[in-house]
């Protein structure tokens, strides 16, 4: 807490004066560009790791990353989600999940955790659509193999997941909204994104340049993970699985 407090002093003398002029427009109102939707991981910052400034992200943060399906709780995400595309504007959403996730762990023991810790577990129980496509489909995989292919399948369920809403199915139709899933990889600093065309996982800027030089730009399995630490096996099971699956 003393260390808290410290910052509390160093944030208003430091960031505070030398941004005055950002805290007085964000005093009369919020335009964020992106719903950022992500892990409670105190690994995870969403600003951090995009180097976005105050006021550009609009976050939703949990265990795992999850997104209930349309009606099935009541719970602060609809409302948000609701809030952030109809009342804001807001015309992208990221669904972001990352590496070593605390919440993937467990959805993989699911059942050992009703009893020790039943709120979790019944919060999970969102993400069974992920569970239930691993199970059957990625059983011979183990241990960190088996949880690095979890938290990419999840990132995909949740995009399915959003797609629930009406309000998101909507803005879907008229083209007036567009969803991203990516992973943050902790150890590396990386970030993959989902590119449905491709059915993998790529570098985000290569759906950039991809927009802008369709004709110009590819890209091999390789050069899509330059500073990834995964084997090109471990890059053609997990990233292109959803694939594989179906």
């Amino acid at each position: 807490m003393k260390k808290l407090i410290k910052g509390l002093r160093e944030f208003k003398s430091s960031y505070f004066s030398t941004h005055q002029e950002l805290f007085e427009q964000l005093s009369h109102g919020q335009k964020p560009r992106v719903l950022f939707i992500t892990c409670s991981d105190s690994r995870v910052d969403p600003n951090l790791i995009t180097q976005a400034q105050l006021g550009e992200l609009f976050v939703i943060r949990n265990a795992g990353n999850i997104i209930p399906p349309f009606g099935a709780t009541n719970g602060g995400e609809g409302a948000t989600i609701e809030y952030a595309v109809q009342a804001l504007d807001i015309q992208q959403i990221i669904i972001c999940g990352h590496s070593h996730c605390g919440a993937m762990k467990g959805l993989m023991k699911l059942n050992s955790l009703r009893e020790e810790m039943p709120l979790v577990h019944d919060w999970l129980k969102y993400a069974q659509a992920t569970r239930r496509l691993v199970l059957d489909h990625y059983s011979h995989y183990q241990g960190e193999e088996l949880l690095e292919i979890i938290i990419a399948e999840n990132v995909l369920t949740q995009i399915e997941n959003l797609r629930t809403y009406p309000v998101i199915h909507s803005k879907l139709y008229q083209g007036q909204l567009k969803i991203y899933g990516w992973i943050y990889q902790i150890e590396t600093g990386e970030v993959l994104a989902y590119d449905p065309h491709k059915h993998a996982y790529v570098l985000p800027q290569s759906q950039v340049l991809e927009v802008e030089a369709p004709h110009k730009f590819t890209i091999s399995t390789y050069e899509r993970f330059p500073m990834t630490q995964l084997s090109p096996e471990q890059m053609e099971r997990i990233y292109r699985g959803s694939t594989q699956a179906n």
